[in-house]
């Protein structure tokens, strides 16, 4: 277990302290975020340069910095092909639905929905996201509380209240410039501690690449057309482009910050920006995936005791090569922070404005003041707060993280995408059945959800690691560890 000393502290001081005061200058100073344009989409005057990198940012998320490693170390580097799939999702962004969105002039994404189909299936599409999204940030806050959990002996549901509290203040008093400006400030932090683990992985693995292709961890050659295989060339780029067009370019999380720049031209540089950002991180994750398992190929820390769920490995792996150099470890520490505070923040306030728009316009029938309005966006962000926090609580008892995010989402994400791609590309789609499609799809993605998680919890279906260096090495580790 890592042992605090006070220079630990003050970097989580001044890196929470920082966020914080951003959100209380743009609450109380500045613009003051008078109206629900300027709360919701920055008065539209923001800057290419920092909404591509807070787009970036608060895509990524603590699920990508501890899970993809994860993920390398116990499948392999099938997932490098996610960098073909940002790519695609960023030439889809750029030149199919961004025009139409931006063209529109919207607050909230699914009024499109209306504009093309009807009232009852914007509601539906918006009810989903509200879904998709708590569900989604219950396992960014729940992630990085396990990560310092593991090596501070503080209490995971300590340290959740504790994330919680700081991103919900900021974001309820500050709006989308105080989410932009303090996920500029923590992208920083998030990769200087990612290059610095990985010279210090470099330094202290052995020869890298050779362990990992003893194992396969490079035979990523598979182009098989198999559905019931877990990891092919088709599963990542076809799956994930679906996943992160509909992640960025179709939801109001994704959308919200390309509508705060005052051009077309603007948005397009800034999904390039992003999509540049995306890769580098991704790179960066798969490193360190390579240079853990190059760290552990003679002893899984799992079968040793040493953690109790693979989620942990990241923070176990950068405790034991960074513990001993002042600051180092309690800076990756404060990176897990901030890559989960940057993509809770922007869906809260997301959440706001789509609850606010697609809800709360539609069925208070009376006029309601720019006042008024912000309190409301303020309420809004405070209550889901708490609710995805309350979810916690549920998730830390579902199993492996990384196929329960894709799973939970997928059966209220995939209706979603649908319907903004048929109307876009499907003239003669008309409203009734988009309606009743989506509704269709819906129940289609819950059965497969729920039938695939009684087969996982009756061994029905096992997903297969690739192999270690070696069953004897295996049993030495469960024998004297």
């Amino acid at each position: 277990m890592f042992q605090f000393f006070w220079y630990d502290y003050l970097i989580f001081i001044i890196v929470l302290s920082a966020s914080a005061l951003i959100g209380v200058y743009y609450g109380f100073f500045g613009s003051k975020q008078k109206t629900v344009n300027e709360y919701l989409l920055g008065g539209k005057k923001m800057s290419v340069f920092p909404v591509a990198v807070s787009q970036a940012v608060s895509h990524f998320s603590a699920i990508t910095i501890m899970i993809v490693p994860v993920e390398i170390y116990k499948f392999g580097g099938f997932y490098l092909y996610v960098l073909f799939a940002v790519d695609l999702m960023s030439l889809i962004t750029i030149y199919i639905f961004l025009p139409v969105f931006f063209n529109l002039q919207i607050t909230s994404v699914y009024e499109y929905l209306e504009k093309r189909f009807d009232s009852r299936t914007r509601l539906l599409i918006s009810l989903f996201f509200v879904i998709s999204e708590i569900l989604t940030l219950s396992i960014c806050l729940y992630i990085p509380a396990l990560a310092i959990s593991v090596v501070s002996g503080f209490h995971v549901h300590l340290i959740t209240v504790t994330i919680s509290a700081i991103c919900i203040f900021y974001t309820t008093i500050g709006g989308l410039k105080t989410v932009v400006w303090t996920d500029f400030l923590q992208v920083g932090i998030i990769l200087l501690s990612l290059i610095i683990v990985l010279i210090l992985g470099f330094i202290s693995s052995g020869n890298v690449w050779n362990k990992a292709l003893e194992t396969g961890r490079l035979d990523i050659f598979d182009f098989s057309l198999d559905p019931t295989k877990r990891d092919t060339f088709w599963t990542f780029v076809v799956g994930y482009t679906i996943h992160w067009t509909n992640y960025v370019s179709l939801t109001q999380s994704g959308v919200q910050k390309y509508l705060t720049l005052p051009t077309l031209k603007d948005c397009n540089n800034a999904v390039k920006i992003f999509a540049l950002v995306m890769n580098v991180v991704v790179i960066l994750c798969i490193l360190l995936g390579f240079l853990i398992y190059a760290h552990y190929s003679n002893c899984d820390p799992l079968l040793s005791g040493k953690i109790k769920k693979h989620e942990q490995l990241v923070p176990y792996y950068i405790m034991e090569i960074a513990g001993n150099l002042p600051g180092v470890f309690s800076l990756t520490l404060v990176a897990f922070f901030c890559a989960s505070l940057s993509t809770i923040s922007s869906s809260l306030n997301a959440i706001s404005g789509v609850i606010y728009k697609d809800f709360v316009t539609k069925f208070v029938k009376s006029e309601i003041t720019e006042k008024t309005a912000g309190y409301i966006l303020r309420i809004i962000v405070v209550i889901a707060g708490i609710l995805f926090v309350l979810i916690v609580f549920v998730i830390e008892h579902l199993g492996d993280i990384f196929p329960l995010v894709m799973s939970m989402t997928a059966f209220v994400d995939g209706p979603s995408v649908a319907l903004f791609t048929s109307g876009v590309l499907i003239p003669k789609m008309n409203a009734k059945g988009a309606f009743i499609g989506a509704i269709v799809a819906f129940i289609i993605q819950g059965v497969i959800f729920i039938i695939s998680k009684i087969y996982l919890y009756n061994k029905a279906i096992v997903a297969i690691p690739k192999p270690k260096m070696g069953v004897l090495i295996r049993q030495f580790c469960q024998t004297f560890f």
